[in-house]
């Protein structure tokens, strides 16, 4: 089992900035994708960004430019440094983790933490 715990979400103005982290524990991966999906009142969850056991990134068209995804050397942390926030950023994130090789879908799908709320006021 896997425990994804998400924090760092706040209460920000447009054009502010927040980072989001989240800490993994338990069985870890040895290969593992790590991305950030969020949520709004009344739509889906999307995905955000995403970075693969090799490195490999991917980005929503909405952030790209904005937000960056990282995580620690130890792949135990994962981050997603957001800038230029806008109001339609508020949602809330959540972090996912699942084994490597599913960039295509934000690694979403096997674990997921609780969340953390963003919410961005013009």
């Amino acid at each position: 089992q896997v425990r994804l715990v998400e924090s760092g979400g706040g209460s920000v103005q447009s054009g502010g900035s927040l980072r989001l982290s989240c800490e993994v524990s338990g069985y870890t991966h040895v290969s593992a994708c790590m991305g950030w999906f969020r949520q709004a009142p009344g739509k889906e969850r999307e995905g955000v960004a995403a970075i693969d056991n090799d490195g490999s990134t991917k980005y929503a068209d909405s952030v790209k430019g904005r937000f960056l995804i990282s995580r620690a050397n130890t792949k135990t942390t994962l981050y997603l440094r957001m800038n230029s926030l806008k109001p339609e950023d508020t949602a809330m994130y959540y972090c996912a983790y699942t084994w490597a090789g599913a960039l295509g879908s934000y690694c979403g799908g096997a674990y997921w933490g609780q969340g953390t709320q963003v919410t961005v006021s013009s």
